[in-house]
């Protein structure tokens, strides 16, 4: 394919996978099938979403027991960096429909532990650095804004945090921050997590080959990103229970549009 035709290419000779250019139709597309994907699926949807959601509630139990409830804002904002892990058994089942192939409770779950002898593995690394900058970043700001405050409970924080100077200084800055990181996690891992499922490439590849087909179609890629972001953030406030349908249908839309976007290899 041509120079012209925007995808994301690689260098001659190289095995840098190659994307073409998403566009709006392909995110709508994609969204569709996802949501075709968890009708023709739902146990196996509500199985992974279960395994999500049962872990927001045990971190909300564990800050509770600790004294440090207001701490579930920004855990939970940063919860969802994990979600793409989650989703691998998601992925294989959209790649089966797809392919035509059968879909059994073996075989999922036999892929998804497979994954842990490939890169994806190294991959959690990565995930969970990010993870740790941003919680790392939000006791800085508490620190540096409210270091004079006190709130020993999440009706305290969220006074403090929404009714005085020092609070709106920290929700404008952590929220700039917190969208930065969001963008270069998103980049990094929204094709290279499907294609490390899919394929037999080193990690480090796979995110380049991410960020190249993030950087040919912003628009598409991102608009993508921002409606499964605002959809998660959601499905947070009803006690993490929304993520039991947000995160297969989200899942199994983000190997569709991996999979319209990717050459073949």
């Amino acid at each position: 394919m041509s120079q012209g035709s925007g995808q994301a290419a690689a260098r001659p000779g190289s095995t840098m996978p190659r994307f073409r250019k998403a566009t709006f139709e392909d995110v709508r597309a994609s969204l569709a099938e996802g949501w075709a994907d968890f009708r023709a699926e739902p146990l196996f949807g509500l199985f992974f979403g279960g395994i999500y959601a049962a872990g927001g509630l045990a971190m909300l139990y564990v800050l509770v027991r600790i004294g440090a409830p207001w701490m579930i804002i920004p855990l939970a904002i940063g919860f969802p960096l994990i979600a793409p892990f989650v989703a691998v058994g998601l992925y294989e089942i959209s790649r089966r429909r797809a392919a035509g192939e059968p879909v059994s409770r073996a075989g999922v779950l036999a892929h998804v532990f497979r994954q842990r002898e490939r890169q994806l593995g190294w991959m959690a690394f990565v995930v969970l650095f990010i993870f740790w900058v941003w919680i790392y970043q939000v006791r800085l700001l508490l620190a540096l804004f409210l270091g004079f405050k006190s709130f020993s409970s999440l009706d305290a924080f969220l006074t403090i945090v929404t009714t005085t100077p020092e609070g709106f200084g920290f929700l404008a800055v952590g929220t700039l921050v917190g969208t930065v990181l969001a963008a270069i996690l998103f980049s990094t891992t929204v094709m290279a997590l499907p294609l490390l499922m899919e394929r037999e490439v080193d990690f480090v590849t796979a995110m380049i080959a991410s960020v190249a087909a993030v950087v040919a179609a912003p628009g598409p890629m991102l608009a993508f990103g921002a409606i499964v972001g605002a959809a998660t953030l959601a499905a947070l406030v009803p006690g993490f229970l929304g993520l039991l349908l947000v995160l297969p249908v989200f899942g199994h839309a983000t190997w569709r549009l991996y999979a319209r976007t990717v050459e073949p290899g």
